[in-house]
């Protein structure tokens, strides 16, 4: 006697599935996507900031490139 009940035809939908919910599918590709886009250009905002540019308050210049040029 075959005592296995396996059943191929029948399968039962999981309400956690994302790929059966296309609502919760396009919600949660839009936050990924939003929240993809936000933290690139939140990191690219910082890396700038840490890096920015720092002036020198004493720059020297070649003589021969001041406003008066200073010639050998």
């Amino acid at each position: 006697m075959d005592t296995q009940h396996n059943n191929p035809d029948i399968e039962l939908d999981n309400p956690h599935d994302i790929e059966l919910n296309k609502p919760s599918k396009s919600r949660f590709l839009f936050l990924l996507s939003f929240f993809g886009f936000f933290i690139f250009a939140w990191s690219g905002c910082y890396n700038l900031w840490e890096h920015k540019y720092q002036p020198n308050p004493n720059p020297v210049a070649p003589g021969n490139t001041l406003y008066d040029p200073k010639y050998k």
